[in-house]
């Protein structure tokens, strides 16, 4: 899948926005509506390392589980995660989070995710509409983070270590 971009703008500091973004348990409040069952792959749930696996709840999707870790973590602008998904955990996964101040004390949040799929039977899956669906499921997440971090409303659930 070619890479996308979503962003939205968040009136909180951009220290305080990383903070939140650096800790993958968070990631399932505000992602929850098409990213579901997240358990964590180990307790340490902030910084580089950090991971999680969960189900994503695409449409026509047979093979659902996909895991992401951070693997690059710089304050206060950058995180990476890569992960795999799709049948065999074959479809490689990139995803970027970008933050830059904005205009009094405002954070812009730039969401970068793009796939990378083995075979030729899952670049026509995600051919299906796949890319469009993920696109509009991101961006709604966004405008979730906004409101969690402005307003305190909307929160998921936190994700957790299997079995806890």
């Amino acid at each position: 899948m070619d890479p996308f971009t979503v962003s939205t703008t968040i009136a909180r500091p951009r220290e305080e926005v990383f903070a939140y973004l650096a800790d993958i348990a968070n990631h399932a409040e505000f992602s929850d509506h098409y990213l579901t069952d997240w358990h964590l792959t180990r307790e340490d749930s902030v910084g580089a390392g950090a991971g999680a696996r969960f189900r994503v709840g695409a449409p026509l999707s047979r093979f659902s589980w996909a895991d992401m870790t951070f693997s690059e973590v710089r304050p206060p602008y950058r995180i990476v995660e890569r992960g795999r998904g799709g049948k065999f955990n074959r479809t490689r996964m990139l995803g970027t989070y970008t933050l830059s101040p904005g205009a009094s004390g405002t954070t812009k949040v730039e969401y970068t995710f793009e796939t990378e799929p083995a075979l030729l039977s899952d670049r026509l899956m995600e051919g299906l509409g796949a890319r469009s669906w993920t696109r509009r499921q991101a961006a709604k997440a966004m405008r979730r983070l906004r409101t969690i971090l402005e307003d305190g409303r909307g929160r998921g659930k936190r994700a957790t270590v299997a079995g806890r």
